[in-house]
């Protein structure tokens, strides 16, 4: 199935750039352009995308609002949003995150990253750049920037999962895959799958890149640990 890819960003040369690399492969193809966020979103709802690279910042409408925007569209709840952010220390990124990116990626990223970054995000799997996306989350919430009262997850939630579950969010939170989970817990990669999913469910997370920032917000993992 071919993966319908739609490029946000201000600099149309970026954007021409992207085109080319998405195009050039056989599993891929851009189905728009836009140059700020409201476009992105309008683009979105008429073409259908399944991943769209979105910069964070843009004139008008942002990257982070039209993150919002389209994860809250009941319409577009398929869609991924891979964050385009020219430093990776940007203190947006877990701002993304919480608005329901499935994670991000620094614009001087390899082509081959940035591929392999589309793919991951439209199979689901969602959370890119493991170690990376975890740094971020932990730099900016370890200095209070979880706490406040309109995204912070309250840690009586974690009550709804149990035991094992929050074993593996912990080591969701700790930027493991699936199969590096399942060697450290002694059991199937099926298994933490299940699990995972589970723990989605019942957090109301959209996809991986929102547990590591739950299991950050509830203090399950902290930072340097």
């Amino acid at each position: 199935m071919t993966i319908k890819v739609l490029l946000a960003d201000d600099q149309a040369l970026l954007r021409s750039a992207f085109r080319v690399l998405v195009d050039s492969e056989p599993d891929m193809e851009v189905v728009g352009e836009a140059s700020d966020g409201a476009q992105a979103v309008e683009i979105a709802r008429a073409k259908g995308a399944d991943v769209v690279l979105m910069d964070i910042r843009m004139p008008g409408t942002d990257g982070l609002a039209a993150t919002r925007m389209i994860t809250e569209d009941p319409r577009l709840q398929d869609v991924r949003v891979v964050m385009l952010t020219t430093f990776e220390v940007d203190e947006y990124v877990v701002d993304s995150l919480r608005a329901g990116a499935s994670g991000f990626l620094g614009k001087g990223a390899e082509p081959e990253e940035l591929l392999a970054a589309i793919r991951i995000a439209a199979a689901g799997e969602a959370l890119l750049s493991p170690a990376a996306t975890k740094g971020l989350i932990a730099r900016f919430l370890a200095q209070g920037d979880g706490g406040d009262d309109d995204s912070a997850y309250d840690s009586a939630r974690l009550e709804a999962l149990t035991v094992r579950e929050r074993e593996v969010l912990v080591q969701v939170g700790g930027g493991l895959s699936n199969d590096e989970i399942a060697t450290r817990l002694e059991v199937s990669p099926l298994t933490v799958k299940t699990h995972v999913n589970r723990a989605m469910a019942k957090l109301n997370a959209r996809d991986r890149a929102q547990l590591v920032v739950i299991a950050y917000e509830t203090g399950l993992v902290r930072a340097g640990h």
